[in-house]
């Protein structure tokens, strides 16, 4: 015989306790202090980190005045992060003589990452042109990708495309 009885979820301690504003405060980005160790550079990065004169200029910003825009990284499978923009303020902080540095941290796809670290970059002046053609080649096969993954998602099991 079955039962009528509804399975009942009860809210957790937490949710009764807390406001709407804290939980969604919760879910929102962060910017938080990682140590320089755990940020490991983007796969295929096509820039490159010199330390120039203007690399020094900016170890000297960040010893004056820290770090003003934090990097964005996402956490890699077995520890550590994957920068995805920051790459010249990571080795900037490196010379500037600090352990860690602000970053925010997001779960990103590879095309996504991909997308970020090169609009992050391609804004830069002084990119040689193989790296700017690079950068730009990247950033397409992503966005290919991407939508072979959005065509893929629009198609019904039965073989027809939804509207």
């Amino acid at each position: 015989m079955k039962s009528s009885a509804k399975k009942i979820e009860l809210a957790s301690v937490d949710d009764l306790f807390s406001t709407e504003e804290s939980r969604q405060d919760e879910q929102l980005e962060k910017i938080q202090e990682i140590p320089l160790s755990e940020l490991h550079p983007f796969k295929d990065h096509p820039f490159k980190v010199k330390d120039d004169d203007a690399m020094i200029e900016t170890a000297d910003s960040i010893k004056k005045y820290g770090v003003l825009v934090p990097a964005i990284a996402r956490p890699l499978p077995d520890g550590g992060y994957e920068l995805v923009a920051g790459h010249r303020r990571r080795r900037a902080s490196e010379l500037a003589g600090k352990e860690t540095m602000p970053v925010i941290v997001r779960d990103l796809d590879d095309d996504a990452a991909t997308i970020i670290m090169v609009d992050s970059n391609l804004q830069r002046e002084n990119l040689l042109p193989s790296e700017r053609a690079f950068a730009y080649k990247m950033k397409l096969e992503a966005i290919k990708h991407q939508g072979a993954r959005t065509e893929v998602e629009r198609q019904r099991p039965g073989g027809k495309r939804s509207r």
